[in-house]
Parts: C-alpha cells; sequence; structure tokens
C-alpha cells in the first residue's frame, strides 16, 4: 500500500464539488486516511509550491490556493500516486479525458480542482505541510481483499 496527498483546491469547494470528487476517490478503491479542511496563509503555499519559485505561473499559484478552503487529505491504496493522477486526469481540463475529475468539471489550467503529488519524492515533501503523523488514522476496510 502506498500513499498520496490530495488537496481539493478553492474552486472544487466553491462549486459544491468536493463531495463528488472524494466520491470518485473512494469509489476507485482508495482509502482516505487523514482529512481537514483549511485556508492556507500565503508562507503555507509558498512552501507547497517551492519547486515551482521563480516560474512565471508562480505568484498566480500561490494567489490560487490561498483564495478561499481547501480540502487536504492523504489517500492510501495499491499505486495510489497513480491511480489518483489518472482519476485527476491532465492538468488542463481542456484536454483533460472525459470521465477524469478535470475532464468533466475543468475547462482551464489555472482553477484545475484538485492537486495530487506527483511522486514519491513529492508526496514526502508535501504531506508533513498539511498532516503531522499522530493524524494519519490506520483502519482496514472490509472491501480491502477485493480491491
Amino acid at each position: 500500500m502506498s500513499r498520496t496527498l490530495v488537496i481539493l483546491k478553492p474552486d472544487a469547494i466553491q462549486r459544491g464539488l468536493a463531495g463528488k470528487i472524494i466520491s470518485r476517490i473512494e469509489e476507485k478503491g482508495l482509502k482516505i486516511v487523514a482529512m481537514k479542511m483549511l485556508l492556507l496563509d500565503r508562507k503555507t503555499a509558498e512552501r507547497l509550491y517551492e519547486v515551482h519559485r521563480g516560474k512565471a505561473f508562480y505568484e498566480s499559484l500561490v494567489n490560487y490556493i490561498t483564495s478561499g478552503p481547501i480540502v487536504a487529505m492523504l489517500v492510501e491504496g495499491r499505486e495510489a500516486i497513480n491511480v489518483v493522477r489518472k482519476l485527476m486526469g491532465k492538468t488542463n481540463g481542456a484536454e483533460a479525458d472525459p470521465g477524469t475529475i478535470r475532464g468533466d468539471f475543468s475547462t482551464g489550467i489555472e482553477k484545475n480542482l484538485v492537486h495530487g503529488s506527483d511522486s514519491e519524492d513529492s508526496f514526502r515533501r508535501e504531506y508533513p505541510i498539511f498532516f503531522k503523523d499522530e493524524e494519519i488514522i490506520s483502519y482496514r476496510k472490509i472491501d480491502e481483499d477485493w480491491i
């Protein structure tokens, strides 16, 4: 089993899509082991997006993620990072396949609803920004042997 960080961005919350997105994650067979809603301050947003510092879109990323509430989640399952990346679809919603979160609910690249760690290294860097280890719940779902 592996884990990944998933963030429902401000547009997902403002548009009332949190439940639909969470349902897709759960219906795929992934398990949420930590979750919280919060408002990011600029310092935390800069830490999250530090890999993009110096790029033309950095300021807009920071401004966007701090513009409203987000939901941060740790998701666990087989190949969690790869599975979530496929569920999300391409970064640009206009190019994302139908059936993906972005393909069904997003038409742009900036306001694209959801963030997911893109690698194990990214996950290890990102998750402590949002969660302490003692906030992660270990439990077994009854259907784990089937998924």
